[in-house]
């Protein structure tokens, strides 16, 4: 086996095991140990085991917790907001000197194509370098006492402050950015960290680790919860963890809430992106980006294009120009061809799904536009036809779709696509295409989403814009700088100064 990871960075926290597979240690709060068994780590794209990560016993997890909650969760916050800054910045260099090795394991452990898993590694590093931006949001309110009799003679500051010791729970489809996109905020307003990365993909978020360890941040303020998913109720219920922040799916979001109780969320959930094109459409522009949107890594992005809606004029324009740019595409093995567009969904589970959905959506009358096919991992583009009059009893509008399954409906006006679009139980995010802004605006304004993309598909891309959903599809927002105030709180500090004479009211 061609060696996984080759920076000698990363040499101290694996072995090669007896049959040549690389077995990993997990970071625990200041120091990187083995499990009390391990996980095997299985590429999408040929299902060989590529890794073994080593799983935590409940012994072992309570250690952590107790550790950075009795210890790290002070560390960090007295650890300065500038070395705070220091410490992303190094590893921002940190991860482009490994830039390869983080490219590689995203391929191979997540079936990434190769632009995808490179846009990805550089997306993480530009947002650790982003920190810059966000001092100010740390920044609090000075609150005069003068304006109400009661608080004469006194003043309040407020100030943001940190929860303490904050959970942050990583997706499978991002498991190096999402990861890096929670943990940073969190370090960086001075909470402690614990990341559960996707067991089905934590090698980027291992790595990730790795860098910020070597980067200089207190070593006992965050660590790397690799414990399967179903041991996690334990850990979201704890009264020493303040906050949560979660990418995931509704039903796994609606549990952690159920089970967690009182506690600060910062939820990014399922999805059901429209495309609403109008007749004034560029219709090139407008299919081309939707493709994009239908088709970047399979589909498995909560931020995906599961839903067309076309004004009548230019339904079978715009479905014929679609079609013709989707025969250009198929899924490809991402470790043969570097320029693939498509490659494997992540499990064979994920296949299964998309047939389940395609199957109820064609016994429900929906008309495939395109062939079914599926072979191993890989499952081909899915554009079906559907009447609006039936797309709602269908589980692909009614469920968040990982997949490249889109529904495309013929509708009267933009009032009818809005209609069909915010019936929807989720509200992630939404595209419309049109030549003129005020129609588009008007459109969007109307749109129960949290974000509404002109003439471009749905990405959030750094979180240079604030992003977040609206209904089933989240609490709060992610973004630069928006991040950091999810998980931070205020607290108020008042000074009375009665009968000191600092103020001399008339």
């Amino acid at each position: 086996m061609d060696k996984l990871v080759r920076n000698k960075i990363f040499d101290e926290i694996y072995r090669i095991g007896e049959d040549g597979v690389p077995e990993f240690k997990t970071y625990a709060a200041g120091e990187w140990v083995f499990g009390e068994s391990f996980s095997e780590v299985k590429s999408p794209i040929d299902g060989r085991t590529i890794a073994r990560v080593s799983r935590l016993s409940k012994e072992q997890t309570e250690e952590i917790l107790s550790t950075v909650y009795e210890k790290g969760r002070e560390e960090i916050r007295n650890y300065p907001g500038e070395k705070r800054i220091e410490s992303f910045l190094k590893a921002a260099q940190l991860m482009r000197e490994a830039f390869e090795d983080f490219v590689r394991v995203l391929v191979l452990d997540a079936g990434k194509p190769k632009s995808n898993a490179t846009g990805e590694t550089k997306a993480t590093i530009e947002r650790l370098e982003k920190t810059t931006f966000e001092s100010r949001r740390m920044l609090g309110d000075y609150i005069p006492g003068d304006w109400s009799e009661e608080t004469l003679e006194s003043e309040g500051i407020v100030k943001r402050e940190p929860y303490g010791v904050i959970l942050a729970i990583s997706p499978f489809n991002y498991p190096l950015f999402i990861s890096a996109t929670k943990v940073i905020p969190a370090l960086f307003s001075g909470n402690a960290v614990l990341l559960k990365p996707a067991s089905a993909d934590p090698l980027a978020a291992l790595l990730f680790i790795r860098v910020l360890e070597l980067a200089g941040f207190p070593k006992e303020s965050f660590a790397l919860l690799t414990i399967p998913g179903r041991f996690m109720d334990d850990v979201v219920k704890d009264k020493r963890i303040r906050a949560i922040t979660f990418t995931g799916s509704t039903e796994v979001g609606e549990h952690i809430i159920r089970i967690g109780g009182i506690k600060a969320y910062h939820l990014e959930l399922g999805g059901k992106d429209p495309a609403i094109v109008l007749d004034d459409a560029d219709l090139e522009l407008a299919s081309e980006k939707i493709i994009k949107g239908m088709v970047s890594y399979s589909g498995q992005r909560c931020d995906a294009i599961r839903l067309i809606l076309a004004q009548e004029e230019i339904y079978e324009e715009l479905k014929a120009k679609i079609l013709e740019k989707l025969k250009e595409i198929e899924p490809k093995n991402p470790l043969e061809d570097e320029n693939a567009v498509m490659g494997p969904l992540i499990d064979k589970h994920s296949v299964d799904y998309i047939e389940e959905v395609y199957k109820d959506a064609i016994e429900k009358g929906a008309k495939p536009l395109t062939e079914f096919k599926r072979e191993g991992n890989y499952v081909w583009p899915i554009l079906l036809e559907v009447d609006k009059e039936k797309v709602k009893e269908l589980r692909a509008f009614q469920e968040d779709v990982f997949g490249p399954l889109t529904l495309i409906i013929k509708v009267k006006d933009e009032d009818e696509a809005v209609d069909i679009a915010n019936s929807s139980r989720f509200g992630l995010d939404a595209s419309v295409f049109s030549e003129c802004e005020r129609r588009a605006r008007k459109v969007a304004r109307k749109l129960e989403v949290g974000s509404v993309f002109i003439n471009e598909y749905p990405r959030h891309g750094i979180g240079y814009y604030p992003f977040g959903g609206m209904k089933d599809s989240g609490v709060g927002r992610e973004g630069i700088g928006y991040s950091v105030e999810q998980l931070t709180t205020t607290k108020t500090i008042v000074h009375n100064f009665k009968g000191y004479g600092v103020w001399e009211y008339l």
